[in-house]
């Protein structure tokens, strides 16, 4: 990962920020990215100098642009883009509001198609990179009161494994991670009663991307699949 100029989408969030901190120390430079400045700024702390916080919406393409533009300005080439962002709302089919399958499909859909756009734009110029996608279990398996969080996933999964088809000719490859439940401030907000205790760690789906991104050239890590003991999904 030695000068690996990687940009974490979603790097305030707990995959993200472990994910960082493990790249920062394997020698990657990062580009930070992520709605919530002060926790970028937090993270940004505790790695080694060098790492860029760019605060970032990926529901916007032009603010997607302008991160991979940054990235360029400051590393002169991205290698690794990584979509860890996501938000979660947890409802029974008929009580999902208009708004709560918005914001699944702006966040969690169009958000890291507009980030992944704009990462292969700059990729496919040196022909070389990879995408990292982490999607969760719940975009290959359904789950009572996740329909619309489902919707999104899954739709994810459709549009990853057309883009894998086509930049596969630019030497860009494509992985998607399908974690159980990870124990990240992502549950916070959801009002779903579970037993966090048993998830899986943020250190676990980390170096579980790290094992991806370490892959000789002529290996592509098409999918990994990793879930807690408790709760498989088979």
């Amino acid at each position: 990962m030695n000068d690996k100029v990687v940009v974490i989408v979603g790097a305030s969030g707990g995959i993200g920020s472990r994910l960082g901190q493990l790249l920062g120390a394997a020698g990657a430079r990062l580009v930070l990215a992520g709605r919530n400045t002060e926790k970028l700024m937090h993270l940004q702390s505790s790695l080694p100098p060098g790492a860029v916080v760019v605060p970032t919406d990926i529901r916007y393409p032009e603010q997607t642009q302008s991160l991979m533009e940054r990235a360029i300005v400051e590393f002169g080439q991205v290698d690794i883009l990584v979509n860890a962002a996501g938000a979660g709302v947890m409802k029974q089919f008929n009580k999902i509001e208009p708004a709560d399958l918005d914001h699944m499909l702006e966040v969690n859909l169009k958000g890291s198609f507009f980030a992944a756009q704009a990462a292969i734009n700059v990729m496919k110029e040196r022909k070389v990179g990879h995408i990292c996608n982490v999607i969760g279990i719940l975009g290959k398996h359904p789950m009572a009161m996740a329909s619309a969080y489902c919707a999104a996933k899954f739709g994810v999964v459709g549009w990853s494994k057309c883009m894998a088809d086509e930049v596969r000719r630019f030497g860009i490859r494509v992985t998607l991670f399908y974690f159980g439940g990870v124990d990240t401030p992502f549950w916070d907000g959801v009002s779903l009663k579970v037993d966090r205790s048993k998830m899986l760690t943020p250190e676990t789906a980390a170096q579980a991307i790290m094992f991806a991104l370490s892959a000789e050239p002529q290996a592509v890590p098409l999918e990994i699949n990793i879930q807690p003991e408790s709760h498989m999904f088979l």
